[in-house]
């Protein structure tokens, strides 16, 4: 609630109204549900302005009668009513809350509760009412950071889906339990229905905690969300219902994907609902963010969708809901071709892959990496080289070396690879149907494997995991010229070898990497970016095996909402990050405010196993202890400051990092772009 910027950011817009009978009904055909953007900011006065005006009966504005400025209980819920604001007035969105002040400084302490549409901000409130007519903001600002201070400002609203009012602080409020005790026995006491504190960051929860206040957090009210907007966008396509990852291969690019699970990988499709939440670093996520496609986690989305099933649609994902709206027959035959509406989800400007450099042949150490060596080893190893130049403080990159492009060129080439794809792309039906080109690349892939590598090509390459690694434990990772660029992140596309701890099944781990450029997500995401497979070429980083204590993902910007480039979202999980970007369970999430200094945690990890290396190679399930956090406030902090700090490296643009623990070191993995794109 810094009244300089914002009346308060609520962490969660939960679809919060006050208690009514009949809100405004959806139009026939089009689907609404009670949503709330998983991070969405209670919008601000200021933000307000810039919208567009409600349409229809939520335009149907009544003058308001006059009403004091304030009054010092609310008795009843037309008190509530009187003094409140509404957002989304008219919808299942409907949201109304009350603004208050305590005055600590009145003997005794008075409550404010403020005529909020009046207001908007409790320091418009202050100085016009001349409680404090010439106050500087320094003085205001010490109402949030200090004990001593002469107010406290606080929001009332109506959680609906939990049925209940709370109050809560903006989340750099720098709360003590002394303050807080106050806060809730003045609330109590002047308002006429049970109420419940919220907190908004770990601070929060910890004073609470410790002044014996019952609260809900806004983990709590997050996983009562029956919808979260994960990408904003349109899109216009066929609703295919999918109820296993046996469907995914029939999927089209028109397809609207409602999923009953989300998979580690998805082809290109038009758009994305889910029956199960998952998080913004989710590889379905990070590719419906590079594809610029809507995708949602509806709440029982199959069953809602049933009807829907098989008929073309226009779809909208919103911070505030989502619509689908059957198409007429005639929208249906004005619709382009399917390759031009394919087309549309073409790569961003930039995101072409760069003409590779063959000469290159030497076995490059990860520590001589820069990014010019891109050319030659793909962005993933190269990145990853400059991480480690640049030094991090209280970091690490574990060690590695690349094999450049013009090993799988020639090995592809002495294999004739250019000869086989194009065998391939002759089939009857491989260019038109989604199964035929499945069972294709599953062929090729098991024929890449067989194939021989020069021994004297791998002799080296297990020269140099013994020298430079000490024939340890390696993960051996694919770097190739069409992923961790800027406008095509080509997450999740490629295959990784976890542990491998033989020079004979090092050099099988190379050629899975090499064949997964033709795993089928892989080439359905490339073909609709527009890289052609003859232009596609595959470095392998082969880099020491690290058994970590945590893992995760984060990204150096609100992945929700760019216009907060203070926030540092972060999402984590015990042991091996693998599953950290599958999406298959809710990682922990956080996000954490440079700005207010406040961390807000969205989500707390439920996993009760964690993946760690096993001693004969690969790597093992393992049980965790329930109900412990996997990040700590303080390490939440280091890896904010990290983040940062990479991002400074290349020319301060955000950046999507993958990170582990051991022990008490920040471990960098990978670096790249972070891509978001919108239609």
């Amino acid at each position: 609630m810094k009244n300089n910027t914002h009346s308060h950011r609520n962490i969660l817009r939960i679809g919060a109204g006050w208690p009514q009978k009949g809100l405004a009904l959806c139009a026939l055909a089009l689907v609404c549900l009670s949503a709330s953007a998983q991070l969405a900011r209670k919008p601000s006065y200021y933000q307000q302005q810039n919208q567009p005006q409600p349409e229809g009966p939520a335009a149907q504005l009544v003058p308001r009668p006059a009403v004091p400025a304030s009054l010092p209980a609310l008795r009843s819920q037309g008190d509530f009513d009187t003094l409140a604001r509404v957002y989304d007035a008219g919808t299942p969105m409907q949201l109304a809350h009350v603004l208050f002040a305590i005055d600590r400084q009145a003997k005794p302490a008075r409550m404010h509760y403020i005529d909020t549409p009046r207001f908007q901000l409790h320091v418009r409130f202050l100085r016009d009412t001349r409680l404090t007519p010439n106050t500087l903001k320094r003085e205001i600002d010490r109402n949030y950071l200090v004990p001593d201070r002469r107010f406290l400002f606080g929001t009332l609203s109506w959680q609906q889906n939990i049925g209940t009012f709370t109050y809560e602080f903006w989340e750099g409020d720098r709360l003590t339990v002394p303050l807080l005790r106050e806060a809730e026995a003045q609330v109590k006491a002047s308002f006429f229905a049970p109420v419940k504190f919220k907190t908004n960051s770990t601070l929060h929860e910890r004073i609470a905690k410790e002044a014996g206040i019952d609260f809900v957090s806004q983990e709590a009210l997050i996983r009562e969300q029956p919808f979260l907007p994960m990408n904003l966008g349109t899109a216009t396509g066929r609703v295919r219902i999918v109820n296993d990852a046996s469907g995914l291969n029939a999927l089209l690019p028109d397809d609207i994907a409602v999923l009953r699970e989300v998979p580690i990988n998805l082809p290109p499709v038009a758009g994305v609902l889910t029956e199960r939440p998952s998080t913004a670093l989710s590889h379905v996520n990070l590719l419906a963010k590079g594809w610029g496609i809507p995708n949602a986690y509806v709440r029982d989305a199959a069953s809602v969708l049933r009807e829907h099933a098989g008929q073309w649609v226009a779809l909208k994902v919103a911070a505030s809901g989502y619509q689908l709206r059957r198409l007429t027959a005639e929208e249906i035959a004005a619709l382009p071709p399917r390759a031009a509406r394919t087309a549309a989800t073409g790569a961003l400007p930039g995101s072409k892959a760069a003409k590779p450099d063959l000469r290159e042949a030497r076995l490059l150490p990860l520590a001589s990496l820069r990014a010019r060596h891109s050319v030659q080893c793909g962005s993933k190893a190269a990145n990853l080289g400059a991480v480690l130049a640049a030094r991090i403080p209280s970091t690490t990159v574990p060690d590695g070396f690349c094999i450049p492009f013009a090993h799988y060129d020639r090995f592809m080439r002495s294999n004739g690879l250019a000869e086989r794809i194009a065998r391939m792309q002759q089939q009857p039906g491989f260019a038109g149907d989604p199964q035929v080109r499945l069972k294709a690349l599953a062929q090729l892939r098991e024929e890449i494997v067989q194939w021989p590598v020069d021994a004297g090509t791998a002799a080296a390459w297990r020269a140099a995991w013994q020298s430079q690694l000490g024939g340890g434990g390696v993960f051996v990772r694919s770097s190739s010229n069409s992923e961790d660029l800027p406008g095509f992140s080509g997450a999740g596309l490629y295959t990784t070898v976890p542990n491998v701890k033989t020079g004979d099944a090092l050099e099988l781990a190379v050629k899975k990497v090499w064949a997964s450029v033709f795993n089928p997500e892989a080439w359905e995401a490339r073909s609709a970016a527009g890289f052609g497979a003859e232009s596609v070429l595959m470095g392998v980083l082969v880099q020491t095996a690290i058994d970590a204590t945590n893992a995760g993902v984060m990204i150096t910007r609100d992945p929700f909402d760019a216009g907060h480039p203070h926030i540092t979202y972060i999402s984590a999980k015990r042991g091996i990050g693998i599953r950290v970007v599958e999406g298959k369970r809710v990682a922990e999430q956080v996000m954490y405010s440079s700005w207010s200094k406040a961390i807000q945690v969205l989500s707390r990890s439920a996993e009760e196993t964690a993946l760690q290396l096993d001693k004969d190679g690969g790597v093992k399930e393992v049980p965790v202890e329930l109900g412990r956090h996997v990040l700590t406030d303080e390490l939440v902090v280091r890896l904010a400051n990290v983040g940062a700090a990479v991002k400074r490296t290349f020319n301060a643009v955000d950046q999507d990092i993958e990170w582990a623990t051991v022990g008490d070191k920040i471990v960098l993995l990978q670096a790249r772009p972070y891509v978001e794109r919108r239609r």
